[in-house]
């Protein structure tokens, strides 16, 4: 009997993969739907992510690991995530009020790192600021969408169904945080998905995953136990944009 390359693969894949907890969830990471397995339960889960301000070095390797986990199109412009640099000068007694409009700059969204900017016994003070997708409890982008092709996930992660996607570009300028952009390959929208197909299997995000310094942290608000809660209970946190009321969470320290 005969058997090409391809289905062997395929079917020794599956041999290899049913062990243990992934026995459970095999069919349905194979139709693509990996929420749905037995032994992850959406209505246990609450996602949230954690960034760390003082502690992100700028290295981009969040950025790198984002688009390659993701297969997110290799060029300018095209971001699941992104750092962004702030850049305070030194406190000028004649122009006060440019110590509250700092230069911002994210030269390739942060993918290279950055260059260096302070001078030598330079006063001023810089920092880096990790922007991504805040997966809000009350989502703009999740209201505009016309078709449901953009959802919230009942455990907390907002998601693009792009068989739906109509590229219609209302949920793009919905978002108060700049996070969708257009795909060109596929002419619909893209944006983070807290890495839904690795969450879901009980791993962390791509760029949580990398980080060298921990500045960024995957968190269960459902779970008690939960680092996350520790975190939230002894640094002064704030989201982006409070004001829009989106219920973002992606909480910065």
């Amino acid at each position: 009997m005969s058997m090409n390359r391809r289905r062997f693969l395929a079917d020794s894949g599956k041999l290899l993969l049913l062990t243990g907890a992934a026995a459970e969830a095999w069919e349905a990471f194979a139709a693509g739907t990996p929420e749905t397995a037995s032994n992850y339960k959406t209505a246990n889960h609450w996602w949230a992510m954690f960034v760390d301000i003082e502690s992100c070095i700028g290295c981009g390797k969040c950025v790198r690991a984002c688009k390659t986990e993701n297969d997110v199109l290799n060029e300018p412009f095209y971001f699941r995530t992104w750092v962004e640099r702030y850049y305070i000068p030194e406190k000028d007694p004649i122009h006060p009020e440019a110590e509250d409009h700092p230069h911002v700059d994210s030269p390739n969204g942060g993918y290279d790192g950055f260059p260096e900017i302070h001078k030598k016994d330079d006063p001023a003070k810089s920092f880096f600021v990790p922007k991504l997708c805040n997966h809000c409890a009350h989502s703009p982008c999740v209201q505009v969408c016309p078709v449901g092709a953009t959802f919230e996930s009942p455990d907390g992660v907002v998601l693009v169904d792009k068989t739906y996607c109509l590229g219609c570009r209302y949920c793009v300028q919905a978002c108060p945080y700049g996070c969708r952009y257009i795909d060109p390959r596929t002419q619909t929208v893209d944006k983070c998905s807290l890495c839904y197909h690795r969450i879901t299997q009980g791993l962390t995000t791509a760029c949580c995953e990398v980080c060298p310094t921990a500045a960024r942290q995957l968190g269960d608000l459902k779970n008690p136990s939960d680092p996350i809660h520790e975190l939230l209970r002894t640094h002064k946190v704030q989201v982006l944009k409070p004001n829009m009321a989106t219920g973002a969470k992606v909480y910065y320290n």
